[in-house]
């Protein structure tokens, strides 16, 4: 479906970062291939074996901070997970005409806010790598909040300190149980992403209008 925008009505747009601006290649190379192979050898596994070990660790704090908490991670696998990110931080990647967009859109005098469930440490590491920093009128972190997006108490929150007109508001995510949350919490429009890793195949968006590229909404 291509998605057309009346950017008339828009106001603000908050944009999620990993999978959405950035390739979700990175992070999934890094949960299930990086941190199995590092784990494994500190505590003499298998890569097989590794995964297996982690994969019921992953799924008990899917959808927490917990899960996105770099330093959770730390202390539960005993390794330095910053230090590992940065092993691999080649593979951060931006999607394309995201930077065009986000020239488009401050052009268009709109307010753009990212808004991230990633932890500030790992936000350093890709604004570092990508030089996306300087694109946004703030940067709210789901940590700072201490709600993950997922949670529509989370949506309450962000508007106590960043007042939006909800209904006039753009949300571009690439998880569905986010989209949700917004929905749930008012957001006016929302737009999911077809592809979030690009080494992976299209993903269903259920009900949700989705973009293949920000080139199909460029105010």
């Amino acid at each position: 479906m291509t998605t057309m925008l009346d950017w008339t009505t828009i106001d603000t747009v908050l944009l999620d970062m990993d999978g959405t601006l950035l390739d979700l290649h990175y992070d999934n190379h890094f949960w299930l291939e990086h941190v199995p192979r590092r784990y494994g050898e500190k505590y003499g596994l298998t890569l097989e074996a590794a995964k297996e070990a982690l994969r019921p660790r992953y799924k008990a704090v899917e959808g927490t901070l917990d899960w996105y908490c770099v330093d959770y991670w730390t202390r539960e696998l005993g390794l330095d997970i910053p230090l590992l990110k940065q092993e691999v931080d080649h593979l951060i990647a931006i999607h394309p005409f995201v930077v065009d967009f986000l020239h488009a859109v401050r052009a268009a005098r709109k307010r753009v806010l990212l808004v991230t469930n990633a932890h500030g440490k790992a936000i350093d590491i890709k604004f570092r790598r990508t030089r996306l920093g300087g694109h946004f009128d703030a940067v709210v972190c789901s940590h700072d909040l201490r709600l993950p997006k997922e949670h529509v108490g989370f949506w309450r929150k962000l508007e106590a300190v960043h007042p939006i007109n909800k209904a006039r508001t753009l949300l571009v995510d690439d998880s569905l149980p986010v989209l949700r949350a917004a929905r749930d919490h008012g957001i006016g429009h929302l737009l999911a992403v077809y592809q979030p890793d690009s080494k992976l195949p299209e993903k269903d968006v259920g009900d949700f209008p989705a973009i293949r590229s920000f080139r199909e909404i460029f105010p």
